[in-house]
């Protein structure tokens, strides 16, 4: 009796089974694989951070399209989910929830701006996210969450970093100014801004004349001005957002006020559209700024060809055309975190942050390495003066001159024009 051969047929077919599923399994891989990677975040489209923030979605569309032009993240392309928050702090918990919840987004990074940075930190710590920040000024410091980084140039101590090269340069001349007046908005960033500029004027001994705060929804700042030019202060400090700064140096310039230096902490300025429409009345203003056309900063890998390509299609996005003071460092923010997903083979967040934070990174910006807080390790705030600025024209502000790094001393283009009133002349 000859043995039966089903047996060895049905364990073929099984076989052929398994192997067909294990192909098929294969494919569902490789499919999965090539799905994107999405990166959500909120952003100021509208509203009084939109001037800034629109370019700062163009400078994150550009990585975009660079990273996918070599092959992606982990060989899958990056796809870019995002929605206006309108500049309004009350619409980033339902912006973020959404991005998480409904679209499945794989890594989240803030929007522009530290107010719209405050309402998402709860999120990130109740979600365990790894979150990059986008220009907030010491919005770690009540939290001390270990998973958020920010790509401000601030340094350890955030609350100083905005004032800290202003009040140095101050403390410098001769004869050294004795007397201060302080204002800045009643919001986040102005409030951490005074904290730290009343630290410094304990340190640099000079006397408070005035310090008092506004509404953000003021529109006249002409009184604020004459109370602040009763005091006769030798240094004005102004913390603002770009309304404000716009409105309070007008209002100076139209009632007379002439200290010695002025400036400091003013939004905005350094914006091209308020550089081309204030023009000449930018001269000897002495203001925070992270980045300027000076020969220190053209010389970093990689800028230059970012600029050229943000500047290519600045226009027809109807963007800040230059493209000098947020988009280099949103560019630099995405590189960190493309960097860091490459590095872990992965997007486990809390892989991707022990990364972050134990290594330094290259960017268009330079070097950057996170220490305290996720802060930069070493702060790089700017202490820029306007000069001999002439009309409203766009092209003199593209190169060096116009702009002059004052601080720090490694990377200082230029002397300031002291008093302020000379630099007017």
């Amino acid at each position: 009796m000859r043995p039966s051969r089903r047996p060895i047929r049905t364990w073929a077919l099984v076989g052929a089974l398994i192997g067909t599923f294990m192909l098929a399994g294969a494919g569902a891989f490789v499919a999965r694989a090539a799905d994107p990677i999405k990166i959500g975040f909120g952003m100021a489209l509208t509203g009084g951070l939109s001037a800034n923030g629109k370019p700062a979605l163009l400078a994150i569309q550009v990585w975009k399209d660079d990273v996918n032009k070599k092959g992606g993240l982990l060989g899958r392309p990056v796809e870019l989910v995002y929605y206006d928050d309108q500049t309004n702090p009350a619409t980033i918990p339902g912006i973020y929830t959404k991005l998480l919840d409904v679209d499945k987004v794989d890594l989240v990074i803030s929007g522009y701006g530290t107010n719209l940075i405050a309402p998402l930190m709860p999120i990130a710590m109740e979600r365990k996210l790894t979150v990059m920040g986008m220009f907030g000024l010491a919005n770690n410091e009540k939290y001390q969450y270990p998973n958020y980084f920010q790509i401000q140039p601030a340094g350890p101590d955030p609350q100083i970093s905005t004032a800290i090269g202003f009040f140095e340069l101050a403390a410098r001349q001769t004869p050294k100014p004795q007397t201060i007046a302080m204002v800045g908005a009643d919001a986040e960033y102005p409030q951490n801004a005074l904290v730290g500029a009343r630290e410094l004027v304990k340190k640099f001994g000079f006397k408070t004349v005035y310090d008092k705060t506004y509404p953000p929804s003021t529109v006249d700042y002409t009184p604020i001005v004459r109370a602040i030019k009763a005091t006769n202060p030798d240094i004005v400090f102004v913390a603002s957002y770009p309304p404000d700064s716009v409105g309070m140096l007008r209002a100076a310039l139209e009632v007379g006020l002439q200290p010695k230096i002025f400036g400091g902490g003013m939004v905005g300025l350094m914006f091209t559209s308020v550089m081309t429409s204030m023009g000449p009345m930018l001269n000897g203003i002495v203001n925070y700024d992270f980045w300027a056309p000076e020969p220190p900063f053209l010389a970093i890998p990689g800028i230059k060809e970012f600029l050229k390509e943000y500047q290519a299609r600045a226009d027809k996005a109807g963007v800040d055309p230059l493209g000098y003071y947020l988009p280099p460092y949103s560019y630099a923010l995405m590189q960190i975190l493309g960097q860091a997903i490459e590095a872990t083979k992965g997007l486990a967040q809390q892989r991707i942050a022990d990364h972050i934070r134990a290594n330094e990174f290259s960017t268009v910006v330079g070097k950057v390495k996170f220490g305290k807080n996720g802060e930069w390790a070493k702060g790089r705030t700017l202490m820029v003066q306007y000069q001999k600025i002439q009309g409203t024209g766009i092209d003199q502000f593209r190169g060096p001159g116009k702009k002059i790094v004052l601080y720090p001393d490694e990377l200082r283009s230029g002397a300031i024009i002291y008093p302020y009133a000379a630099a007017k002349n």
